[in-house]
């Protein structure tokens, strides 16, 4: 994980990740936070909280993946052209 500034990490949450390295730290806190309450409410930490944080993180990249990836390089193929033939 990137080890943001002390100010960054205080702020980061309220006014929205700047860098990568700030959007890292964001995602890492919601997970924390998460995971920390799902284990307390389950009487604890298990495989299957571990399991439903990755399970949304994949299905999260999936979408951004889908949504946003994918129609930007169909258009950056549309103005630079295809690699392939």
């Amino acid at each position: 994980m990137p080890y943001i500034t002390q100010e960054a990490r205080h702020s980061v949450i309220e006014r929205g990740a700047q860098t990568a390295g700030e959007l890292n730290f964001a995602l890492t806190c919601i997970i924390s936070d998460y995971v920390a309450q799902a284990s307390d409410r389950r009487g604890g930490l298990s495989y299957q909280i571990l399991n439903d944080v990755i399970g949304a993180l994949e299905s999260a990249k999936a979408e951004f993946q889908r949504r946003i990836v994918a129609p930007y390089e169909d258009t950056k193929i549309a103005v630079n052209g295809d690699v392939y033939g």
